[in-house]
């Protein structure tokens, strides 16, 4: 390949573009779907362009869960922890977490490789970093010990339960509207 070629596509696309196309194409054909030549494709771009960036699938897949790591865990927390009372914290937690749709498809299909090399420590880390924050809050609300752990488990149990019926049982999906009641009722039963 012509070496100019390879330098506009480099210049044109950055790490940060192969992380991004490569949480879109978890979230829509999972970590076994996730393949350099198809979203080079997708990017426009030859595959000498991802190289530039990534030794391999790999490294571009460890660093595409960092990315996601950091906005869906790291970042949420941090703009929640701007609010000073505990209740308010857990309900716009709850609330936040609900949104995302391309997040929480992202996350189902990471939930269907938990024995992938890259992908099992994220989702350990993710998951303890979660729980271990809710079950903070929950205690700074007034919960003791391990009741503010086993409520900060039921709380994710019912998250991922509710990401991975909704997800995989289409007929589940909620409107909008419901979703939004449904979420309020979580909040209700949740938090004490």
């Amino acid at each position: 390949m012509d070496s100019s070629v390879v330098k506009l596509e480099r210049a044109r696309l950055s790490a940060d573009d192969w992380e991004k196309a490569a949480l879109e194409s978890i979230a829509e054909s999972g970590v076994g779907g996730l393949a350099v030549e198809s979203l080079a494709r997708r990017l426009g771009v030859t595959k000498g362009s991802f190289y530039w960036h990534f030794s391999n699938r790999d490294a571009l897949l460890a660093a595409a869960l960092a990315r996601w790591e950091r906005s869906d865990t790291h970042n949420l927390i941090a703009r929640i922890e701007t609010l000073t009372d505990p209740y308010e914290r857990l309900r716009e937690l709850f609330r936040a977490s609900s949104r995302d749709m391309r997040s929480h498809r992202t996350y189902a299909a990471l939930l269907t490789a938990t024995d992938h090399k890259v992908v099992a420590p994220v989702l350990e880390r993710v998951a303890a970093e979660r729980m271990g924050y809710l079950a903070r809050v929950f205690a700074q609300a007034g919960m003791k010990g391990i009741d503010a752990e086993y409520r900060a488990r039921l709380a994710y149990s019912a998250y991922v339960g509710f990401l991975q019926l909704t997800l995989q049982l289409k007929s589940l999906k909620l409107s909008n509207e419901d979703l939004e009641a449904y979420v309020e009722h979580v909040i209700g039963a949740l938090i004490p």
